[in-house]
């Protein structure tokens, strides 16, 4: 496809919002050996995307600019790079694209085969979308907390925060796959949906209970997900198990600080800080979870490409139901 143009959607500098972002027109890339190239059908966008527009991770990344964001893909092969051998042209896969390169709000993009699944049939392309960084978090926080996805392992109390969002929601379902006693948090508008993903108990964030993360039963969590804006550790710690854990998926100084403090302090009551990557296999286990009907992605919005602007500012916004996706 040398020489060939596509639509894309990029940003030039560090900060600008939703006003930063461009519509153009970009070669098509070429894959490289171990890539593939995917013909876009639908990009997951998650927070990471606008904070790291934002320059949070200022020098390191974008490693170059003009940047073209997204990383969470599902999409059609169109040609494979020199010594693919496990993928052809006509499958339809997911993929997570490096974090450093992006590339995933464009009609093409390359990605790495090792991790890019094959994508069911029964999977649309937004559900598969919207798993590589919300499902593999979700999933590498609960497997680090002990769970068995089988059920076999033993029952663990587990509260999860902002429990209708992105990772939220499946981690939930996950949760409940590994035979946990799931509190829950949300909006009052999604509690309904929170208790059908099988939360047992649900908490209106903004009531007093909410705001406390008191469990309606009087258990104590040997495990919190904490996928909310930053709470005081002083919030957590009286609902915490004796060798409860929170773990939190985007810390802050504060958080960062509870961290060491409680390390140097030996106490059995942890905050730890999480930070996820996306394995194939994983992957592929999530996806087949979807196939079956055992885990559900909620979809927020979908949004065409010329339209990427929306989807940015719901993202920034920070009250999405589930996954926010952007389609061709």
């Amino acid at each position: 496809m040398v020489g060939k143009l596509m639509r894309a959607v990029q940003y030039d500098s560090y900060g600008g919002g939703t006003a930063g972002l461009k519509q153009v027109e970009v070669p098509v890339p070429t894959p490289s050996k171990g890539e593939v190239l995917l013909k876009v059908e639908a990009t997951a966008l998650n927070p990471f995307d606008w904070k790291v527009q934002k320059g949070v991770l200022r020098p390191f990344m974008p490693k170059k600019f003009p940047f073209i964001p997204g990383t969470d893909v599902a999409g059609e092969v169109v040609e494979v790079g020199p010594g693919v051998e496990n993928f052809k042209p006509g499958d339809k896969v997911i993929a997570g694209l490096n974090v450093g390169i992006g590339g995933g709000l464009a009609e093409y993009c390359v990605a790495k085969t090792d991790v890019t699944v094959l994508r069911p049939a029964e999977v649309s392309a937004a559900e598969g979308a919207s798993l590589p960084a919300a499902g593999a978090t979700a999933h590498g926080v609960l497997t680090s907390a002990g769970l068995k996805f089988d059920g076999s392992g033993p029952q663990k109390n587990i509260l999860v925060t902002a429990a209708s969002g992105g990772v939220g929601h499946l981690a939930v379902q996950l949760a409940k796959l590994g035979n946990a006693h799931v509190t829950a948090t949300c909006g009052a508008r999604n509690l309904n949906l929170v208790r059908s993903f099988g939360a047992d108990e649900v908490l209106d964030y903004k009531t007093p209970e909410g705001v406390a993360l008191k469990s309606p039963s009087g258990k104590k969590y040997d495990v919190v997900v904490q996928c909310a804006p930053p709470i005081p550790w002083s919030v957590f710690e009286p609902n915490l198990s004796p060798t409860g854990k929170v773990i939190d998926l985007s810390p802050g100084a504060s958080a960062m600080w509870t961290f060491a403090l409680k390390k140097l302090t030996l106490s059995k009551k942890k905050l730890v800080p999480f930070f996820s990557s996306v394995k194939a296999e994983n992957l592929v286990y999530l996806a087949d979870l979807v196939k079956q009907g055992r885990l559900k992605v909620v979809i927020d919005c979908k949004h065409p490409l010329s339209d990427t602007g929306a989807a940015w500012a719901k993202c920034i916004d920070g009250h999405a139901t589930g996954k926010i996706v952007v389609e061709q």
